[in-house]
């Protein structure tokens, strides 16, 4: 293979796999609050993905409304719908001090149930979305960039954005940092610590929702695919620093780059070695992750 054309596969690599780290930002960032300040290891985030997933599909079929619009509208309904989860675990599990591992069921529980229930409603075959955009590339030299792959880049970085300003620029967020270490000093305060929780719980399924209208951007989706990204977003939250906003997104570009070299130059099969790979090699480096508290 000639270097010119070695040179033009990595630079497109490079690109791609920026890129894809913004999307996997957008998909994580809801576990980084749950799970990285919350203390709540919500295993069914990737299903919560695919059910925006699958409204995105289900509204643009039916309304021809772009996921761009959709996300916006279904984002409220999630984040309502994530606290009434929240209220159920909390009733069942929290309020009765019971094991934390028992809450862990509970969300599986759920990640199988919303799983069979989309199997049940839109069976195994993929759902895509019909944009003017999807199918155009913008031409760089040698560099071509998907508008599939850019557009969710771009809102991975404006919802990470956002939620960095909004937890370290206001007393709600200050509140969610301090909830899981600090409930009794919140009480002194007059806030309740539940509420908070509640709260930051329905926020973390509402960015869900965002990640999942940006998924179907990308690619056709089916029901099992949500099963792929529940190791990732569980290593970039770990990776980038529990709970931290920056951590999450810079953690996120580091993992689609190594995946997308390793897809480039020696296989797709590979690319879910290497990137869980980096993630134990700086663990063991950094086991507060990359921009997590030491």
């Amino acid at each position: 293979m000639e270097i010119s054309t070695i040179l033009d596969l990595l630079a497109n690599a490079l690109v791609a796999g920026v890129m894809l780290g913004g999307f996997y930002a957008a998909v994580s960032i809801g576990i980084s609050i749950s799970f990285g300040m919350l203390d709540i290891a919500n295993i069914s985030h990737p299903a919560m993905i695919m059910l925006g997933s699958f409204m995105a599909y289900l509204i643009n079929s039916h309304w021809g409304l772009d996921p761009l619009l959709i996300m916006l509208l279904i984002a409220p309904l999630f984040g309502l719908l994530g606290m009434g989860i929240y209220r159920v675990y909390f009733q069942l599990f929290e309020s009765r001090e019971k094991d934390p591992r028992r809450g862990l069921a509970f969300f599986f529980g759920l990640l199988f149930v919303t799983d069979v229930l989309l199997i049940l409603f839109f069976g195994a075959d993929l759902r895509g979305v019909e944009t003017s955009y999807v199918d155009t590339v913008l031409n760089f030299g040698v560099v071509g960039i998907p508008l599939r792959l850019l557009i969710p880049f771009f809102i991975g970085v404006l919802v990470v954005l956002c939620m960095h300003l909004f937890l370290t620029r206001t007393f709600f967020g200050l509140a969610v940092a301090a909830v899981s270490q600090e409930p009794l000093g919140l009480r002194l305060m007059g806030v309740d610590p539940v509420r908070v929780k509640q709260i930051a719980f329905g926020l973390s399924v509402a960015t869900a929702a965002l990640g999942g209208a940006a998924l179907i951007i990308i690619q056709p989706v089916e029901p099992a695919l949500g099963r792929e990204y529940i190791g990732r977003v569980f290593a970039v939250c770990v990776l980038g620093g529990m709970g931290s906003m920056s951590g999450t997104l810079f953690a996120a570009i580091l993992l689609g780059v190594a995946e997308s070299l390793t897809s480039t130059f020696v296989g797709p099969s590979w690319s879910p070695a290497v990137a869980f790979g980096i993630l134990l090699f700086t663990l063991a480096w950094r086991p507060a992750g990359l921009m997590g508290r030491s």
